[in-house]
Protein backbone atom coordinates (compact mmCIF):
# COMPACT_ATOMS: atom_id res chain seq x y z
CA UNK A 1 0.00 0.00 0.00
CA UNK A 2 1.40 3.92 -0.99
CA UNK A 3 2.04 5.99 2.14
CA UNK A 4 0.44 8.78 1.84
CA UNK A 5 2.66 11.74 2.02
CA UNK A 6 0.51 14.07 4.18
CA UNK A 7 0.37 11.53 6.91
CA UNK A 8 2.57 11.65 9.48
CA UNK A 9 3.99 8.60 11.50
CA UNK A 10 1.45 9.18 14.18
CA UNK A 11 -1.29 9.35 11.56
CA UNK A 12 -1.53 13.21 11.67
CA UNK A 13 -2.01 15.35 8.40
CA UNK A 14 0.91 17.58 8.22
CA UNK A 15 2.74 19.70 5.39
CA UNK A 16 4.92 17.76 3.65
CA UNK A 17 8.95 19.39 4.17
CA UNK A 18 9.95 20.05 -0.01
CA UNK A 19 12.89 21.69 1.69
CA UNK A 20 15.29 19.02 -0.46
CA UNK A 21 13.09 18.79 -3.27
CA UNK A 22 15.24 20.08 -6.72
CA UNK A 23 13.83 23.10 -8.08
CA UNK A 24 12.21 21.52 -11.77
CA UNK A 25 10.04 23.72 -13.88
CA UNK A 26 6.53 22.06 -13.03
CA UNK A 27 3.42 22.29 -14.94
CA UNK A 28 -0.18 21.51 -14.73
CA UNK A 29 -3.46 21.36 -16.84
CA UNK A 30 -6.94 20.42 -15.61
CA UNK A 31 -10.70 21.13 -17.27
CA UNK A 32 -14.17 21.74 -15.50
CA UNK A 33 -17.06 21.80 -17.35
CA UNK A 34 -20.28 23.87 -16.46
CA UNK A 35 -23.63 22.41 -18.32
CA UNK A 36 -26.77 25.07 -18.60
CA UNK A 37 -30.26 25.55 -20.89
CA UNK A 38 -29.26 27.47 -24.47
CA UNK A 39 -30.85 30.33 -23.17
CA UNK A 40 -28.81 30.77 -20.20
CA UNK A 41 -25.84 30.13 -22.67
CA UNK A 42 -26.97 32.69 -25.04
CA UNK A 43 -26.71 35.16 -22.23
CA UNK A 44 -23.34 34.35 -22.06
CA UNK A 45 -22.51 34.68 -25.93
CA UNK A 46 -24.48 38.19 -26.26
CA UNK A 47 -22.41 39.78 -23.33
CA UNK A 48 -26.27 39.96 -21.80
CA UNK A 49 -25.88 38.62 -18.34
CA UNK A 50 -27.31 41.56 -16.16
CA UNK A 51 -24.40 40.75 -13.12
CA UNK A 52 -21.96 41.89 -16.26
CA UNK A 53 -19.39 39.96 -18.92
CA UNK A 54 -19.44 36.41 -17.00
CA UNK A 55 -16.29 34.62 -18.97
CA UNK A 56 -14.11 37.88 -18.13
CA UNK A 57 -15.39 37.31 -14.51
CA UNK A 58 -14.48 33.94 -14.44
CA UNK A 59 -11.33 34.26 -15.92
CA UNK A 60 -9.69 36.58 -13.59
CA UNK A 61 -11.32 34.34 -10.67
CA UNK A 62 -9.66 31.12 -11.88
CA UNK A 63 -6.34 33.28 -12.18
CA UNK A 64 -6.77 34.52 -8.58
CA UNK A 65 -8.19 31.09 -7.38
CA UNK A 66 -4.55 29.58 -8.79
CA UNK A 67 -2.34 32.32 -7.04
CA UNK A 68 -4.01 31.49 -3.66
CA UNK A 69 -4.44 27.95 -3.55
CA UNK A 70 -2.46 27.98 -0.55
CA UNK A 71 -5.04 29.83 1.05
CA UNK A 72 -7.90 27.46 0.23
CA UNK A 73 -6.42 24.13 0.66
CA UNK A 74 -4.78 23.56 4.24
CA UNK A 75 -1.54 21.68 3.29
CA UNK A 76 -0.82 23.50 -0.09
CA UNK A 77 2.83 24.99 -0.68
CA UNK A 78 2.56 28.76 -1.43
CA UNK A 79 4.27 28.65 -4.77
CA UNK A 80 5.90 31.22 -7.30
CA UNK A 81 3.47 31.04 -9.76
CA UNK A 82 5.00 32.17 -13.06
CA UNK A 83 1.79 31.76 -15.63
CA UNK A 84 -1.69 30.63 -14.97
CA UNK A 85 -3.95 30.82 -18.06
CA UNK A 86 -7.97 30.14 -17.74
CA UNK A 87 -9.66 29.79 -21.75
CA UNK A 88 -13.37 28.93 -22.58
CA UNK A 89 -15.00 27.16 -25.02
CA UNK A 90 -18.59 27.00 -25.84
CA UNK A 91 -20.03 23.78 -26.20
CA UNK A 92 -23.39 22.78 -28.15
CA UNK A 93 -23.48 18.88 -26.69
CA UNK A 94 -23.44 19.44 -24.22
CA UNK A 95 -24.38 22.52 -23.86
CA UNK A 96 -22.38 24.67 -21.61
CA UNK A 97 -19.03 25.91 -21.26
CA UNK A 98 -15.83 24.25 -21.13
CA UNK A 99 -12.74 25.83 -19.08
CA UNK A 100 -9.64 25.11 -19.28
CA UNK A 101 -6.46 26.08 -17.32
CA UNK A 102 -2.89 25.83 -17.03
CA UNK A 103 -0.19 26.70 -14.28
CA UNK A 104 3.32 27.05 -13.93
CA UNK A 105 6.16 27.33 -11.94
CA UNK A 106 9.84 26.68 -11.43
CA UNK A 107 10.07 25.18 -7.37
CA UNK A 108 10.02 22.19 -5.57
CA UNK A 109 6.43 20.61 -5.44
CA UNK A 110 3.74 20.36 -8.12
CA UNK A 111 0.77 22.92 -9.32
CA UNK A 112 -1.53 20.19 -10.24
CA UNK A 113 -3.62 21.65 -6.74
CA UNK A 114 -3.30 24.68 -8.40
CA UNK A 115 -4.57 24.15 -12.10
CA UNK A 116 -7.55 22.40 -10.37
CA UNK A 117 -8.46 25.05 -8.13
CA UNK A 118 -8.61 27.15 -11.07
CA UNK A 119 -10.65 25.22 -13.14
CA UNK A 120 -12.98 24.76 -10.45
CA UNK A 121 -13.34 28.57 -9.26
CA UNK A 122 -13.91 29.71 -12.95
CA UNK A 123 -16.51 26.94 -12.91
CA UNK A 124 -18.27 28.45 -9.91
CA UNK A 125 -17.81 32.08 -11.06
CA UNK A 126 -19.97 31.40 -14.26
CA UNK A 127 -22.45 29.48 -11.98
CA UNK A 128 -22.56 32.52 -9.71
CA UNK A 129 -22.40 35.29 -12.70
CA UNK A 130 -25.61 33.35 -13.83
CA UNK A 131 -27.43 31.81 -10.71
CA UNK A 132 -30.23 34.11 -10.93
CA UNK A 133 -31.00 33.00 -14.30
CA UNK A 134 -30.74 29.18 -13.87
CA UNK A 135 -30.40 27.49 -10.61
CA UNK A 136 -29.69 23.87 -11.39
CA UNK A 137 -26.87 24.34 -13.91
CA UNK A 138 -24.30 21.90 -13.06
CA UNK A 139 -19.89 21.96 -12.81
CA UNK A 140 -18.68 18.43 -13.33
CA UNK A 141 -16.37 16.70 -14.25
CA UNK A 142 -13.28 18.89 -12.87
CA UNK A 143 -9.98 16.76 -13.70
CA UNK A 144 -6.55 17.10 -13.75
CA UNK A 145 -5.04 16.65 -17.81
CA UNK A 146 -1.30 16.87 -17.24
CA UNK A 147 1.29 17.65 -15.08
CA UNK A 148 4.91 17.50 -15.76
CA UNK A 149 8.01 18.35 -13.68
CA UNK A 150 8.88 16.73 -10.49
CA UNK A 151 10.32 13.09 -9.15
CA UNK A 152 6.75 11.26 -10.44
CA UNK A 153 7.37 12.08 -13.77
CA UNK A 154 4.76 13.58 -16.50
CA UNK A 155 1.30 12.02 -16.18
CA UNK A 156 -1.73 12.37 -19.08
CA UNK A 157 -4.90 11.57 -18.49
CA UNK A 158 -6.64 9.39 -20.68
CA UNK A 159 -8.87 11.14 -23.56
CA UNK A 160 -12.77 11.40 -22.30
CA UNK A 161 -15.40 13.06 -23.97
CA UNK A 162 -13.29 14.29 -26.95
CA UNK A 163 -11.32 16.55 -24.56
CA UNK A 164 -7.60 15.95 -22.92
Amino acid sequence: MTKLSHINEKGEAHMVDVGAKAVTHRAARAEGFISMEAATLALVEKGEAKKGDVLATARIAGIMAAKRCHDLIPLCHQLPITKATVEFEISRDPVGIHVATEVRCTGQTGVEMEALTAASLACLTIYDMLKAVQKDMEIGPVRLLEKSGGRSGHFVAAKRGGKA
